[in-house]
């Protein structure tokens, strides 16, 4: 079996999840990984034996044919136009960019040279959300979708806010599993605990009607990532840590009883699957699962908000 040669550029929490991954993907030869803190190319060389440089150029000099990049968000354009220019598939962690207007460039870039260009929405990638986009594929009218995703303050995040690095997963999990994109949409957002905001609270209407609210925040001791469905025939929970599934049947009367059917857990690593399906496209060819244009309209939306904000 012939290896794709892999690069991680960043090697912070989500960038060291990207190289295990790798490490452990068959069809996968990490040939080098980056980042500019010499502590920690020291560690991920001891425990991975993966070729290490703290300069782009020198990495991108070992011929990866794909690369992930997990900078700072802040560093995601410059990084990512680097790669491109040297025509190498990329995996960009969400999100794409740090604004609408780089993150457009990029992907003008990347179409423009024929570089595939993917986008990190990892939630896509969870089997509880893989089986919710299944079963509304039966659904002839969703009513409403609810998420949750709140926990707490994670000192590791210090570039952007609560809107950016969590409501982002659900602003495109809405537009995936409705397969449409937003008719109107708001927040209310709080600062309290840093220079970002902290709690923020988003209501919109799909275009094709499904109504649409998530609840994200850094205030809760506890994590919690739920998704809620309403249909006109069931109701959907759908639990993303544990990845369970329940479906309840139709309520008719409170002297009616109602079924409800707990799917099986086939528990599995969204980030495997994730970097896999990258590979597969990368070998094969074909389209990346996501593309750059829908990272963009995640920060196409996130920007929506924060003009209403007059931010």
């Amino acid at each position: 079996m012939k290896k794709i040669k892999v690069a991680v550029i960043g090697l912070g929490w989500m960038g060291k999840v990207h190289l295990r991954n790798y490490s452990q993907i068959a069809k996968a030869q990490v040939v080098g990984v980056m980042d500019v803190d010499r502590q920690t190319l020291d560690e991920v060389n001891a425990q991975y034996e993966a070729p290490v440089f703290d300069n782009i150029e020198e990495l991108l000099d070992q011929k990866p044919e794909a690369v992930s990049v997990c900078v700072p968000t802040v560093r995601h354009f410059a990084t990512a136009k680097a790669v491109i220019e040297r025509g190498i598939p990329l995996l960009v962690e969400k999100p794409l960019a740090a604004t609408a207007a780089e993150g457009r460039e990029l992907v003008e870039m990347a179409r423009n040279k024929g570089v595939p260009l993917m986008v990190g929405h990892i939630e896509r990638f969870n089997p509880a959300v893989e089986r919710i986009s299944e079963l509304l594929r039966e659904e002839n009218h969703v009513i409403s979708m609810m998420f949750e995703r709140v926990g707490p303050y994670p000192p590791r995040i210090q570039d952007v806010g609560v809107v950016r690095d969590l409501a982002s997963h659900d602003i495109d999990l809405a537009c995936f599993l409705t397969g449409s994109r937003y008719k109107s949409i708001s927040a209310f957002t709080s600062c309290n605990l840093g220079k970002h905001e902290d709690t923020v609270t988003i209501s919109g209407e799909m275009d094709s009607g499904v109504l649409v609210q998530m609840n994200c925040n850094w205030v809760t001791p506890y994590k919690s990532r739920q998704i809620r469905v309403a249909t006109r025939t069931r109701y959907i929970e759908a639990n993303l840590i544990t990845q369970q599934v329940k479906e309840y049947s139709k309520f008719e009367s409170y002297q009616s009883s109602y079924s409800v059917r707990e799917w099986p857990v086939v528990f599995r690593e969204p980030v495997r699957e994730e970097l896999t399906r990258f590979l597969a496209a990368v070998q094969d060819g074909a389209p990346v699962p996501i593309t750059g244009e829908d990272g963009l309209y995640v920060i196409e939306t996130i920007e929506r908000l924060d003009a209403q904000q007059g931010k």
